[in-house]
């Protein structure tokens, strides 16, 4: 028995899950410290069914670290040590990030000699002198967090150990973050990622906290954790040390909860809320990962994220006065206040679909005296605008079933063009709370071979071996595992028949009483 909890901008979603079968479900306002909404809505699943306090762990999905970047709140001073020189000084740390985040995180640099060639081949020689040096400076600034990335580190990450090794033994107390834990090959997307992890890893530790302490509460001993953002778990310990793991999670666990209620593999799913509607793939019941560089609160990342397109069209979308023009803004969260359905002076999506018959919200007699033509002409626009978005992430010749799932599922029309067939689901409205509850542990590594030098299977086998002990770090019990996706591309321009290899798997969550220790082979 497991709880899903989705921590949203507007709602906090809850749903109580038994192997395949949904229990029961709740939605509560967000509330401004996000730990009383996780305790209103654990409290109201027990109250409703009393065997909730038999769960075996709760899965929580947040979007409180993306929002402290792109508010720029709760972001801790970082210094940021580059290990690559003299490659690399034309472009220093921080650079092309937006002046006020910048500004936020700190702006202290340090750039070492050292790191590899992606063949292993060594850049430079390490100075342990100029190492000596850089710690005592951090001392002096009285620095907390630290972020470390060496060139080619995913394929080499020993001078970052080596570097991390040194900075605890002279200053125990930091959050060090090294870039081969996080990012992937392309030094300073992966360094400005590892940036953004460090600066919050101290807002991590109190989330992190207040989502046990309300969770232990209710439910003692109960195990906690937190989705990320490639549709898999990391428990509590883990999602301290890597809390940017969760940058759009929410979509992500969306788009598994769809996979749960239909059964469907391959699909488009729309996650339609209040403001937005989230378009993604579903590929083998993951999200299709994006291979693009993926911008955070205007800083370019190479993280694992969902390749998702949002468009503005949501259940509080504005609609002009002749029905034409739907969204891109929004009444948001004002919704139960906005809109005319709702004793409000204002034409949103919502009162439009219950118009036309769609939805039964609030008062109908408020939009009774709207003209056929303009709930014609909306619900044609809001079509227009899926159909579009769709086409966008899904170019191919193949039709592929629609999925619609958030709590504004209900404005989108049956008819969405291009012959697709549209599934609404039961328990739609908390598909994301849902794709928490089911989510496994995950665990992802990437390198640089050359199968003139090392056979594609022992290649395979290394990399495999390397992502199955993230998994089993961030909670997986190993003897669960298996590969969910392998992704070799050849990279051209490059000696020996250089080959990028990526490799994912996933497996279920090691419980507290059932950790698994065995070495993976």
């Amino acid at each position: 028995m497991r709880i899903g909890i989705d921590v949203g901008g507007t709602h906090t979603d809850a749903v109580l899950l038994q192997d395949d079968a949904i229990l029961t479900s709740h939605k509560v306002m967000t509330s401004q410290d996000v730990t009383s909404g996780i305790c209103e809505v654990l409290t109201t699943l027990l109250e409703e069914s009393p065997d909730a306090i038999r769960a075996t762990a709760v899965m929580i999905g947040t979007t409180q670290f993306t929002n402290a970047v792109v508010q720029r709140k709760s972001l801790a001073p970082v210094a940021a040590i580059r290990i690559g020189a003299p490659s690399g000084r034309g472009l220093p740390p921080f650079v092309g990030w937006p002046a006020d985040i910048a500004s936020a995180i700190g702006g202290d640099t340090y750039e070492l000699h050292g790191g590899f060639l992606y063949d292993g081949k060594p850049l430079a020689a390490f100075d342990d002198t100029a190492l000596d040096t850089v710690i005592d400076d951090i001392a002096s600034k009285d620095i907390q967090a630290v972020a470390i990335t060496s060139a080619f580190s995913p394929m080499n990450a020993s001078p970052e150990v080596h570097v991390t090794e040194r900075l605890k033994q002279r200053l125990p107390y930091l959050n060090i973050t090294c870039s081969h834990d996080l990012g992937r090959i392309g030094l300073l997307e992966r360094e400005n990622a590892t940036l953004l992890n460090a600066s919050l890893m101290s807002f991590a530790d109190i989330v992190c906290s207040a989502m046990q302490s309300a969770v232990q509460t209710l439910l003692p001993g109960c195990p906690v954790f937190i989705t990320q953002n490639d549709g898999t778990l990391m428990d509590i310990a883990f999602a301290r040390r890597f809390p940017a793991l969760t940058f759009a999670s929410g979509p992500t666990n969306s788009l598994r909860g769809a996979a749960k209620l239909t059964g469907i593999q391959q699909a488009i799913v729309v996650d339609i809320g209040g403001t937005t509607s989230d378009i993604g793939v579903l590929r083998n019941s993951f999200p299709r990962e994006s291979h693009l560089v993926v911008d955070v609160g205007g800083v370019r990342t190479n993280f694992r994220m969902p390749d998702i397109l949002a468009i503005g069209l949501g259940g509080g979308s504005l609609v002009s006065s002749d029905g034409k023009t739907v969204g891109p803004s929004s009444v948001g969260h004002q919704l139960i206040s906005e809109g005319l359905v709702f004793g409000g002076k204002t034409l949103t999506s919502t009162d439009i679909a219950v118009a036309a018959g769609k939805a039964h919200i609030g008062a109908s007699t408020a939009v009774e005296s709207l003209p056929r033509e303009v709930i014609t002409n909306g619900l044609t626009e809001m079509a227009r605008l899926l159909n579009q978005g769709i086409r966008k992430m899904n170019p191919g010749k193949d039709t592929l079933p629609v999925i619609l799932v958030g709590g504004g599922a209900f404005i989108a029309p049956d008819d969405i063009g291009d012959d697709s067939d549209v599934i609404r689901p039961q328990h739609a409205d908390v598909a994301n709370a849902i794709g928490a509850a089911i989510a496994n542990i995950g665990g992802e590594s990437e390198r640089f071979v050359s199968y003139d030098h090392l056979p594609r299977e022992e290649a395979i086998r290394q990399v495999r071996k390397e992502a199955c002990e993230k998994a089993i770090a961030a909670g997986a019990d190993s003897h669960t595992l298996r590969v969910n996706e392998v992704e070799e591309v050849a990279i051209p321009y490059m000696d020996n028949g250089a080959t990028r290899i990526r490799v994912k798997v996933v497996g279920e969550v090691a419980l507290l009483n059932n950790v698994h220790q065995a070495q993976v082979s």
